[in-house]
């Protein structure tokens, strides 16, 4: 295959965390009357060294302040090209530590329990909180530092952005939070999702909840939501981690499922896939029309959705055909499966676009 017709790798970024040490070193240095920085370098959990360029430097007699354009490198996070920065600035003494670091705008508060920081305390969790300390400790290294410092960790349009993820459902208001284990984005990350869905079954056990609602979209958890009213905690959106969601329910001590999905990955999770998305294998009408021909479709049927489009297309023709039953089996199936992957009673919600909840197998 020629150069043209290859493709080339995803590209890894940085993370809010990382982004943030960052501009909490420049700000110090910037407040300890360091002139014309362009670029600061930060140490990084495993030990290596990583060069940020910097977008604002503002340095006055009181206060300096520094930010970093995120990239994210080829992941879609919300946060990709948003500004993160820190303003430094001494205090009196009388505090207890060196450096006090606070939550500025566009950086959330955390308000449920059940995440790795205290309700009450800035978003910022534990390895950023650790990175952004670290590199504040460098910027001081051979300073004479005689008052305690304050760095004020902020996100550019942060409220705004934190509109477009599950902060708020998370317990995270007024911001996002400054996340990060290694430093470095991983492009479509299976970690980012796991995170998501270990921290929202985290708080989900914390407010005292024994059932979730898996979801593997929005609209699937919309209409079974409104029909079970449960509270907001229960809602884990798992996307297309299925197996994995199934697991951390029960290892979170959950005593009861509630499984939301669409016709195709409805089919896929009665085929015993484990992960849904079409990228580890698009879903393959043979293989739902064979799965149909066990459940009870006759032969010559189930040829002739052998040679469907789609599996949309399978689901209307059976529905046409008025074999609710064939529907309804699919569902069992797929409970079967899902509760052998979870060792936990699961109720099973079949979700069309058009019509909300269609199907429902307890």
């Amino acid at each position: 295959m020629g150069a043209a017709g290859r493709k080339r790798p995803l590209r890894s970024g940085y993370t809010t965390g990382a982004c943030a040490a960052a501009a909490a070193k420049a700000a110090v240095l910037g407040l300890l009357g360091t002139p014309g920085q362009t670029a600061v370098e930060v140490p990084f959990p495993d030990g290596s060294r990583h060069s940020f360029a910097l977008c604002r430097v503002d340095s006055r007699a009181d206060s300096a302040l520094a930010t970093v354009v995120k990239d994210a490198g080829d992941d879609p996070d919300v946060t990709n090209g948003a500004e993160i920065g820190a303003r430094a600035r001494w205090i009196e003494a009388g505090h207890l530590q060196p450096v006090i670091l606070i939550s500025g705008p566009g950086v959330g508060t955390v308000t449920k329990p059940g995440l790795p920081v205290p309700v009450g305390q800035p978003a910022i969790n534990p390895v950023p909180r650790q990175m952004i300390l670290a590199a504040v400790a460098e910027a001081l290294d051979g300073s004479d530092q005689k008052h305690s410092l304050e760095v004020e960790i902020f996100v550019r349009d942060g409220e705004i952005l934190a509109e477009k993820t599950l902060n708020r459902r998370l317990g995270v208001i007024g911001g996002l939070s400054i996340l990060g284990t290694t430093g470095i984005v991983r492009p479509v990350s299976a970690k980012a999702w796991t995170d998501t869905i270990e921290a929202s079954m985290q708080v989900a056990r914390a407010v005292g909840l024994s059932e979730v609602i898996l979801s593997t979209g929005r609209t699937s958890e919309a209409a079974v939501q409104r029909l079970l009213q449960l509270p907001e905690e229960a809602q884990v959106m798992m996307g297309d981690y299925l197996h994995y969601s199934l697991k951390a329910a029960q290892r979170h001590g959950f005593s009861c499922i509630h499984l939301a999905a669409m016709w195709a990955k409805m089919v896929k999770a009665a085929l015993a896939v484990p992960q849904t998305h079409v990228r580890n294998g698009a879903l393959e009408t043979r293989h739902a029309a064979e799965l149909l021909a066990r459940l009870g479709l006759e032969k010559n049927s189930a040829d002739e959705l052998r040679l469907a489009n789609t599996a949309r297309e399978i689901y209307d023709r059976l529905m046409a055909q008025g074999r609710d039953d064939l529907v309804a089996a699919v569902c069992t199936q797929a409970k079967i499966q899902a509760e052998q992957w979870s060792g936990l009673p699961v109720h099973v919600y079949l979700v069309t676009s058009d019509q909300g909840v269609a199907h429902v197998t307890h």
